[in-house]
């Protein structure tokens, strides 16, 4: 029986301890995010809300796969960012998800506004953590701050929308 539960630690300790680092946006937190969008969907959030994080989430895809990509045009995450964003308005557009006049803010479809507002606070959060990296001499401020900076900016602008236009 001993044997039995060592031998699995023993493995899991050689496997943690011999694997190679991961970067911020990797395919594990992407796919976090999407299933978390997918609850969030389901509890009944506000669609601008979850369209916000849709297109945060399209923004990370696009930075991770632009890194895959060997292609010129293709491999640039910004032009990659705008591609995921025309693809999935297309869907939405596609399925007949927007244009219902009872589903606006400021007179703007809620998931085209949201999937919009979502892309540049994404962009904003990256900006943000270039940035304080250059006032650092190249440095980051704190462990994953890559993924912080526009996580953490999406979430308190999420916040203060859910709570400013009570969504």
């Amino acid at each position: 029986m001993t044997s039995f539960i060592l031998l699995p630690l023993l493995l899991s300790t050689f496997y943690f301890l011999l694997s190679t680092p991961t970067f911020a946006q990797c395919p594990v937190c992407i796919v976090t995010v999407g299933g978390g969008m997918l609850l969030a969907d389901r509890l009944g959030i506000d669609d601008f809300l979850v369209s916000l994080w849709i297109s945060g989430l399209n923004v990370a895809i696009s930075f991770w796969l632009a890194t895959k990509i060997k292609n010129r045009f293709l491999g640039n995450p910004i032009i990659l960012s705008f591609l995921m964003y025309g693809l999935t308005l297309g869907y939405f557009i596609f399925t007949q998800q927007t244009g219902s006049s009872s589903n606006t803010l400021f007179g703007l479809d809620k998931i085209i506004f949201g999937q919009t507002l979502g892309l540049f606070i994404w962009f904003l959060g990256i900006f943000a953590d270039r940035y304080s990296r250059k006032l650092n001499g190249g440095k980051i401020l704190f462990p994953y701050q890559k993924v912080v900076f526009p996580v953490g900016i999406l979430t308190l602008l999420t916040v203060l929308f859910k709570f400013i236009f009570k969504l």
